[in-house]
């Protein structure tokens, strides 16, 4: 390692690494190398794309500041920052299909990302927030959440191929991490500012609310996934007035206008299945003479 001199002895050396000690640290980290189909052929290529995979860390920076806010008692900044999380999450895959830098590399590490932020953290505080008074029936809903989310993600990974890339099969994971999230945050904002305050009913409904998001997203419902979606292309006038106005409501009380969202989101595909066996399996028409 190679060091400038200084002109004066206070002032302490600035360590400089050569392309030897770059060489040294290459032997202890292995370069990433992944193959891709390059006009119909499987070439081998090295290193990563940057660009998405920072929006990925982004979003799993978050959602550890999610659980560490939690652990410190901030039960405003933890929703704040599975919302920002979102944000992230949903910026590193359209930024890789918009810049064609989508990779085996990125969709894996997408997705501990999201065990992490939409897993682990709405679990961990949904839990420290209302469901650890409640003894085993509040750990036990928390872990119904945790472990559909693992299920849900991995069922997603191995059916990555067979998608059909506009809907989800189950609530997608930042979906119910909202819920929970937004619910958290609504509660805080009433006046429930710790877990203390938090009353006995309310923690049942949370932990009622939390395994029943968990199982939405294992279940066989067809959510939409919204990745056609062309923000390039031209769209009328009104949906940027849309736009405009959904600003509008979410400053007016941004937890309840998520949380609103959000559930109505989450319950939108169970009703319309509903709606439409209903409809299937209609009154039969009665004989004709």
């Amino acid at each position: 390692m190679a060091q400038h001199e200084s002109s004066t002895n206070d002032t302490p050396t600035i360590p400089v690494f050569d392309a030897e000690d770059l060489a040294a640290l290459e032997q202890l980290i292995d370069e990433h190398e992944e193959e891709v189909i390059e006009e119909g052929e499987t070439v081998r290529r090295k290193g990563i794309y940057l660009l998405p995979n920072l929006f990925t860390t982004g979003a799993l920076f978050a959602g550890f500041y999610a659980v560490i806010a939690a652990v410190q008692g901030d039960f405003e900044a933890a929703p704040i920052a599975i919302f920002f999380a979102m944000v992230f999450d949903g910026l590193d895959g359209r930024v890789a299909r918009l810049t064609h830098t989508s990779s085996k590399f990125g969709a894996e590490y997408d997705s501990l990302s999201d065990m992490v932020s939409f897993g682990v953290a709405p679990a961990l505080v949904i839990f420290m927030y209302a469901l650890e008074g409640l003894g085993k029936f509040g750990w036990s809903a928390a872990f119904v959440y945790l472990a559909c989310a693992a299920l849900r993600l991995a069922r997603f990974n191995t059916q990555i191929d067979h998608d059909d890339g506009e809907h989800f099969t189950g609530l997608a994971s930042p979906a119910a991490a909202a819920v929970i999230a937004s619910g958290v945050w609504l509660a805080h904002d009433i006046g429930f500012t710790t877990p203390q305050s938090v009353p006995g009913e309310l923690g049942i409904v949370l932990a009622f609310m939390t395994a029943i998001i968990g199982l939405g997203m294992v279940a066989n419902f067809k959510y939409p996934s919204f990745k056609g979606l062309d923000l390039r292309g031209r769209v009328p006038f009104v949906v940027i007035l849309l736009v405009v106005i959904g600003f509008s409501l979410v400053t007016l009380h941004p937890p309840t206008v998520f949380l609103v969202t959000f559930v109505v989101y989450a319950l939108s595909s169970p009703v319309l299945s509903v709606m439409k066996k209903f409809k299937s399996t209609g009154p039969a028409e009665p004989p004709q003479a």
